[in-house]
């Protein structure tokens, strides 16, 4: 068998984008900040900007709330702080799973960051690095990570140089018991006196009141345009705004059927466009016969099943549209989440990495 043969020298190395772009709103980014600042009173509000910046762009998110004013920054993995290099102080940067090996004490040691211890077994591995500043999560009710109420008297605690006792609520954006039982044993782990800060809210807690707030508060949802509960309604912006553009149109007579297993039928004849979107991109095949698309104020519908890259439209309000023309989808994240079943933290994360990321 014989090798493909070579390119020609004169094409170039690095291929043109896919037809999809994720621009982000640095504007908006900022006043959701400001807004989430300002409502948690007393205290400054930090940044979530684990997960790539919730699919958004970590470095450029990071860019954008630092020049604003944000000075706290939580990723979950010391790889995803590794990512933010040059943009901010590394000691302000708070690694939330912790340090999960020796290796990965070594590494945050090295670089500065602050882990978040969650467990005995994390100091230990943090202490035996050497240590330095680091931050606790203490479980008051998620039962996720975090150290249990009652290993905090555990004299290890008290050889680490912590600066944040953290908790995280489970319940925030719901009116429940469980928002005051886990703000009241938070309150009681502070007054051990193990840090000289203290951090509870996460977007929907900044709304419960400044009894949330301690000193730090970790916004991340409502940052990127996510809207948890109803009391942060006026003060969040959108966004994120995807775009893909028209692969092909094309016209079909009465009795075409669209894509796999037929579930669209066209009624009339109708112009339609093939969107270079689909699953494989986080447009997930709960958007079919749902979601809609647009341009220049038209609604551009779904029809039939979404594909792995592909998003057949109805062009009937936009017949102008032709191959290469760009339409937005309709993104706004707490109207799509009830168009879809998926939670705003899914519709996020999940836009791929075929998205060019834009600001």
């Amino acid at each position: 068998m014989s090798l493909p043969d070579a390119p020609p020298h004169n094409v170039g190395s690095a291929a043109p984008p896919p037809p999809l772009r994720l621009t982000l709103d640095a504007d908006a980014l900022t006043a959701n900040w400001r807004a989430l600042n300002r409502l948690s009173g007393a205290a400054r509000a930090g940044a979530a900007v684990k997960a790539d910046g919730y699919g958004t762009g970590a470095r450029r998110v990071t860019q954008v709330l630092s020049a604003a004013g944000c000075r706290d920054f939580f990723v979950a993995y010391s790889a995803e702080a590794a990512e933010l290099d040059g943009l901010v102080d590394p000691a302000s940067i708070a690694v939330l799973h912790g340090a999960l090996s020796k290796a990965d004490a070594a590494f945050i040691k090295a670089r500065g960051f602050r882990p978040v211890i969650n467990s005995l077994h994390q100091a230990r591995l943090w202490r035996d690095a050497g240590g330095g500043a680091a931050d606790l999560m203490v479980d008051t009710g998620i039962n996720r990570l975090g150290q249990p109420m009652a290993d905090l008297g555990d004299p290890l605690l008290r050889e680490l140089d912590l600066r944040v006792l953290h908790s995280h609520l489970a319940s925030a954006e719901e009116d429940c018991p469980q928002n005051a039982a886990q703000r009241d044993a938070w309150q009681a782990a502070r007054a051990l006196g193990l840090a000289p800060e203290a951090s509870l809210a996460n977007s929907a807690g900044i709304v419960l009141g400044e009894d949330y707030h301690g000193d730090l508060t970790r916004p991340g949802l409502a940052l990127y345009g996510g809207v948890p509960c109803a009391a942060l309604v006026p003060h969040i912006q959108q966004v994120v705004r995807p775009e893909v553009a028209l692969m092909q149109v094309r016209d079909l007579a009465a009795g075409d059927a669209v894509g796999y297993n037929a579930t669209f039928v066209a009624q009339r004849a109708m112009r339609v466009g093939v969107a270079a979107v689909g699953y494989g991109d986080g447009y997930l095949r709960a958007w079919s016969g749902k979601g809609s698309f647009r341009h220049g104020g038209q609604v551009l519908p779904v029809l039939g099943r979404i594909s792995m890259d592909m998003t057949v439209l109805d062009l009937t309000a936009a017949a102008h549209l032709g191959e290469g023309d760009w339409v937005e989808i309709d993104y706004a994240l707490p109207d799509a989440a009830k168009h879809t079943g998926l939670s705003q933290y899914e519709l996020l994360t999940l836009l791929g990495r075929r998205f060019s990321r834009t600001a």
